[in-house]
């Protein structure tokens, strides 16, 4: 018979190990299985007939309900924007018009050039580069052209004389054009001549005859703004030259394309200092003063 110390060794070793945690196996699960779940769960109730969200926000321009604005008749904005003008210079101060469009944002734009009943800018100083002696050359310097040439028009330009507000080219001397390289001078300013803006042309005489009496529009963010009258013009003289201007954009807009609507949504008048107003298509109202107080001082 064992005595008591010789079992106190074996007691506490049984003690011991019964209070020692029994570790279980599990089996090993690869990382990939693990993100295939996953995936799996986070797709899940996801099926191809719900669209995703379209981020893009509106395919058209928005526009506001004009019945809901305040619209006014020629003579009426005339009124008020010759008080904001007053004291200013009546053939440096222009009436100027936005044509707003109903149109898409990814759909083509409106530009042209078009030629009013009355000019507005008969000043417009206008290069031509052509060849010099050529019939051309000639023809555009009778039109009135102030700069006409190839070789003296580059040499202008690089010493920064650039005194001129038209600049329009012969087919025939695009390529000493680009090889003088002056993009990087004219671009920025508007004056570099391209085929998109109709400053590339055969008859260039006629161009120039064009531009004196008219001007280049294009639109913008779904506006086409374009100035169309002098201060001093009189209501009728403005009439005409709107009426013009508005049934020009609409043969373009016609004129683009059939699947494409574009139409003109609202025309607003404004002044080189003054605010805008939309107008309503009338040409005066009872209360409106008469024509003769609104033209020239």
């Amino acid at each position: 018979m064992s005595s008591y110390g010789t079992l106190m060794p074996t007691a506490a070793r049984g003690f011991i190990s019964s209070c020692r945690p029994t570790i279980r196996e599990y089996p090993i699960v690869p990382v990939f299985s693990v993100i295939q779940q996953v995936r799996g769960l986070k797709n899940k109730g996801k099926g191809k007939s719900q669209p995703k969200p379209d981020r893009r926000g509106p395919k058209e321009f928005q526009q506001k309900n004009l019945k809901d604005m305040e619209q006014f008749a020629l003579c009426d904005a005339m009124r008020y924007l010759r008080a904001f003008e007053v004291g200013r210079e009546l053939t440096a101060v222009k009436y100027e018009l936005h044509v707003r469009m109903r149109t898409r944002k990814d759909g083509p734009v409106i530009r042209n050039m078009i030629r009013f009943p009355h000019a507005v800018q008969t000043e417009s100083r206008i290069c031509v580069i052509c060849p010099p002696g050529s019939k051309q050359a000639k023809e555009a310097i009778e039109a009135g052209a102030v700069l006409v040439g190839e070789d003296e028009v580059f040499e202008a330009v690089k010493a920064g004389q650039i005194d001129f507000d038209r600049c329009l080219a012969h087919p025939d001397s695009l390529p000493a054009l680009n090889k003088a390289a002056l993009g990087r001078i004219l671009g920025p300013r508007g004056l570099m001549p391209s085929a998109k803006t109709g400053t590339v042309v055969e008859d260039v005489a006629a161009r120039v005859e064009m531009l004196r009496g008219g001007t280049v529009y294009r639109e913008r963010d779904a506006v086409i703004r374009l100035p169309i009258g002098q201060l001093g013009f009189s209501p009728e003289q403005l009439r005409d030259n709107l009426r013009t201007t508005i049934e020009q954009i609409k043969k373009d807009a016609s004129g683009l394309n059939d699947r494409i609507n574009k139409e003109v949504y609202e025309v607003v008048l404004s002044s080189s200092h003054g605010p805008g107003f939309s107008l309503n298509g009338e040409f005066k109202t009872d209360d409106s003063p008469e024509t003769a107080f609104l033209t020239g001082l």
